[in-house]
């Protein structure tokens, strides 16, 4: 039986080395220890199969639809101080641009940049330099393979503020997972990215319990914020409706997400931001869990902490 190393017996359950970075992103504060900053939550919009969306290739899609899933995301970061950010989908240039001016019209929300392509997210950048909304976007993503012409155009942009997708294909493990940080952390902070959040790729429930564990192993060895999009394990799990009917979808999807919350997660992106309803209010309960660990070792939750508003 292996015995733990004197610095792991020293800190508890859920409780990670002290240097753990909180970023500012357009007024969201995301990362640190568990239980003192509430979990930031991202839905998306005008992704591929959208119900909004009209013409995917034109960006044209149906206003007025499109305002009531924003607001109502908003609404619920509200009622359970759990802020939220926006993952804005386009597949083309032009609809990227168009999606990105609504978004930002509509919420006062952090924005992903989020295109199909390279090709896409690099006009993305370029309308967000134009609108001067440098301070209030992430990128999404920086992925093992980019580019130098890609990250020249981050950087051109102004954008601080990035996803890292550790999607690592010569050893796609936890371990693995962590090795793809090591490799594009350098080239990230050369490019000026200097508030990067790390998504630990899950693409299904085979690999959601890998996504999970190195999200431990991250937030301890370089302090990033760390979580993913765990929609995808319950997007991809086949036979999921078939096998146990129609309503088990959204209750998998809160437990998924209250899950990664409960092993550290700083950020999770839920999948279609109309899901709100169904994940807020569970990671809202785990959060105000996770805060009693907190001020139990002397840390207090900031004053927009769930658990100051959801009893």
């Amino acid at each position: 039986m292996s015995v733990p190393s004197e610095m792991s017996a020293q800190r508890g359950l859920l409780e990670f080395a002290a240097d753990q970075k909180t970023f500012q992103i357009g007024g969201v504060g995301v990362g640190g220890q568990p239980g003192v900053q509430p979990t930031v939550l991202i839905g998306s919009i005008f992704y591929h199969g959208h119900k909004v969306v009209v013409d995917e290739e034109q960006g044209e899609f149906r206003a007025e639809e499109a305002e009531h899933v924003i607001r109502e995301q908003d609404a619920y970061a509200e009622k359970t101080g759990n802020p939220c950010m926006l993952d804005v989908v386009g597949a083309t240039p032009q609809a990227l641009r168009k999606h990105l001016e609504f978004a930002a019209r509509v919420s006062k929300a952090p924005l992903l940049i989020d295109g199909t392509t390279a090709e896409v997210r690099l006009a993305g950048l370029q309308y967000v330099a134009e609108a001067g909304l440098n301070d209030r976007v992430v990128y999404n993503s920086v992925q093992p393979e980019i580019t130098d012409e890609e990250l020249r155009a981050i950087q051109d942009a102004g954008v601080k503020s990035a996803i890292l997708l550790t999607y690592y294909l010569l050893d796609f493990t936890a371990a693995g997972r962590v090795q793809a940080v090591r490799e594009l952390l350098p080239k990230c902070q050369q490019a000026g990215i200097d508030q990067l959040l790390v998504d630990t790729c899950v693409l299904d429930l085979a690999s959601f319990g890998s996504a999970c564990g190195a999200i431990h192993t991250i937030k301890d060895q370089f302090g990033l914020p760390a979580g993913g999009g765990v929609h995808n394990a319950i997007a991809m799990w086949r036979g999921l409706k078939t096998k146990m009917g129609p309503h088990a979808y959204h209750s998998c999807i809160a437990s998924a997400i209250a899950s990664t919350v409960a092993v550290g997660g700083d950020f999770v992106l839920y999948g279609p931001a109309e899901d709100a309803r169904h994940v807020f209010p569970a990671v809202a309960m785990m959060d105000t869990a996770l805060s009693q660990l907190a001020m139990e070792r002397d840390r207090r939750p900031v004053e927009s902490h769930p658990r100051f508003r959801v009893g």
